[in-house]
């Protein structure tokens, strides 16, 4: 049971934040412009989100690689929006990976954790 909880969660929220991101596009569209530099305008804002949801399922069964790919994520956006310095609101977006990295990696320690033998019992 904990092992469908800590296999399921992470991926949820993973997910759930590239949809949060996703949210941000949104102003791409408006009345008047043409449809193709909308598109355009909501492809080029998205690219990130398609990269990462495209690791997300390329990784999908390695918890280890997938824990790396939501902390590298969390770290680039933190430094890519100047999260370090005055930009503390990127802190929501990062996050959310930061958290399913960290799930990630708890999840592979234990599916791979080992019981200690002991030849007396």
């Amino acid at each position: 049971m904990l092992k469908k909880i800590v296999f399921w969660i992470p991926r949820s929220i993973g997910i759930g934040a590239i949809l949060f991101m996703l949210v941000f596009s949104l102003d791409c569209f408006e009345a008047g412009s043409p449809l193709g530099e909308m598109l355009t305008c909501f492809f080029m804002h998205n690219l990130p989100s398609f990269l990462i949801l495209a690791l997300l399922f390329i990784f999908w069964k390695n918890d280890l690689a997938l824990g790396f790919t939501f902390c590298a994520t969390a770290l680039l956006l933190t430094l890519a929006f100047n999260g370090f310095g005055n930009n503390k609101g990127i802190l929501i977006v990062a996050a959310p990976f930061f958290l399913a990295g960290t799930i990630n990696f708890l999840g592979h320690f234990l599916k791979n954790k080992r019981l200690p033998h002991n030849p007396e019992i």
